[in-house]
């Protein structure tokens, strides 16, 4: 199991309300689980629309099981932005 950062920006960090945390997984998939279950309510709605960088790289349509989380790795939360 891997542990890190996500970061959490815009509606998302809104949502959180926290900019950030730690993560404990060894995939996208379960970090997200974790995620919804710390933050029930609109994070859940909000990441629904969101995309993903992990340590920098876009998740893009990948499954977020095949996602693998590095140790000391990043995970970024990004809504969609107006305008953006």
């Amino acid at each position: 199991m891997a542990a890190g950062t996500i970061r959490y920006w815009a509606a998302a960090k809104a949502a959180a309300g926290v900019a950030e945390e730690p993560y404990a997984a060894e995939n996208l998939a379960e970090a997200l689980e974790a995620v919804r279950e710390r933050h029930p309510g609109e994070l859940v709605r909000v990441l629904r629309r969101c995309s993903f960088l992990v340590d920098g790289a876009p998740v893009g349509t990948r499954g977020h099981e095949t996602v693998r989380l590095a140790e000391g790795g990043t995970v970024e939360v990004l809504p969609p932005f107006a305008g953006g």
